[in-house]
This record gives structure tokens, C-alpha cells and sequence, in this order.
């Protein structure tokens, strides 16, 4: 297919263009990341009681979207 002066550009939607799976997995590998972080830090025991639940929720993250088009 070539493309002339004729042929329309195609659009994307913004929703198509933030919803790929390689901005949203590099997402989850930051808050599988920062999970990780929190749990090896000695100074605040908030911090350290919630680092399982934000790893947890970023591993589920990288499964869901793991499944989500190119």
C-alpha cells in the first residue's frame, strides 16, 4: 500500500495511543519495583506493611496487561 495525497491518515484515540502494552508494562515494573523498595527499607513500618500489597497489585498489573495488543 502507498500512501499519496489522497489517502486519508489514519487517527489514533488518545486511549489507543496511552492503552499498549509497552507504557503499561514499564508501569507495573515500576510499582513491582517500588513494592520491592518499600520492603527492604528500615525506617517506616507503613511503608514496609504496604509493600506486599503494591507488589502484589503491580505483578496482577503486569499479568492483565501482559494479554493486552501490541
Amino acid at each position: 500500500m502507498t500512501l499519496d495525497a489522497n489517502t486519508p491518515m489514519q487517527r489514533r484515540s488518545l486511549a489507543s495511543q496511552v492503552l499498549r502494552r509497552g507504557p503499561l508494562e514499564a508501569v507495573a515494573t515500576a510499582i513491582i519495583a517500588a513494592g520491592v523498595v518499600m520492603l527492604m527499607q528500615p525506617f517506616f513500618l507503613t511503608l514496609y506493611s504496604l509493600s506486599f500489597a503494591v507488589t502484589l497489585f503491580g505483578t496482577v498489573m503486569f499479568t492483565i496487561v501482559s494479554k493486552v495488543r501490541e
